[in-house]
């Protein structure tokens, strides 16, 4: 979307055949006089960016800034973390799902540890010219389908198991039991293919999405009520007590609950107690 600031962002969704590849693609320019600085929120994705334009920094949770150049692989994204573009900055983001990263990239990933340059895990330094041809492209939907006819031949077909652990969706079950029992492997297994192919094991991504339904709940009482039963969100997505909730705030965002709900009161309009 575009605002009166000249700051210029927006998504591009991925043709069907690459659905399991990307979610999409972001892109963010800053027409501005003035250095823009936004938030990343976790999506426990791996990104590939592309830097056309002015300096653009990444800054983490432990205040450590890294320059994003030409093209940079990171994640996945387990916090969040702020980024800014400076005046004439332009990125463009390609948001990998699940196991594609390691699709894409194969045992690279396993040599080195993020962020990187994308040339350390594809040689000759293809990435560096396919930023070069991607500079030359005006329109970003041209920029993204050049991307994608690039990425064809680096991927891989997912195994059985990332297919399995993709697919899963029984919540009344243990994905990782479920299917060591079906494949006849061990729950070992089954986990250590879970973290090598993408990125994060089952018990990290069931406390994000905790979080996340600790978040919606929150969200929905302060539209329908002034107060916050925070005994209830904790026993209903099953918090030890109230600390664990902060702490999890506090991980995933940098902001405790009363803040985050602070925020979402001044930009959203309604009233907290």
């Amino acid at each position: 979307m575009k605002n009166s600031e000249g700051n210029n962002d927006y998504r591009i969704a991925v043709p069907s055949e690459f659905e399991t590849v990307f979610s999409h693609f972001y892109f963010a320019e800053n027409k501005t006089d003035f250095p823009i600085t936004k938030t990343l929120l976790p999506s426990f994705q791996t990104i590939l960016v592309f830097n056309f334009g002015a300096e653009a920094f990444l800054k983490s949770q432990q205040n450590n800034i890294l320059k994003a150049e030409k093209c940079l692989v990171l994640g996945p994204i387990k916090q969040a973390f702020d980024y800014t573009l400076k005046p004439n900055a332009a990125i463009l983001v390609a948001n990998f799902k699940e196991d594609a990263f390691y699709r894409f990239f194969g045992n690279a990933l396993l040599t080195h540890s993020l962020p990187i340059h994308t040339d350390a895990l594809i040689p000759e330094n293809c990435f560096t010219t396919l930023w070069e041809e991607l500079k030359e492209i005006p329109d970003n939907k041209q920029r993204v389908d050049y991307i994608l006819k690039f990425c064809k031949p680096y991927l891989r077909e997912q195994n059985k198991i990332t297919t399995l652990l993709a697919d899963f969706k029984d919540e009344a079950l243990n994905p990782i039991k479920a299917i060591a029992s079906s494949t006849n492997q061990t729950e070992r297994n089954i986990q250590l293919n879970q973290k090598k192919f993408f990125g994060y094991t089952i018990k990290e991504v069931n406390r994000y999405e905790r979080f996340l339904k600790a978040v919606e709940l929150i969200q929905k009482s302060a539209v329908a009520t002034e107060k916050i039963d925070w005994i209830a969100i904790v026993d209903v997505c099953g918090y030890y007590d109230q600390s664990q909730l902060i702490h999890d705030f506090k991980y995933y965002m940098n902001i405790s609950p009363t803040k985050f709900l602070k925020f979402q009161s001044d930009i959203c309009g309604f009233k907290t107690a």
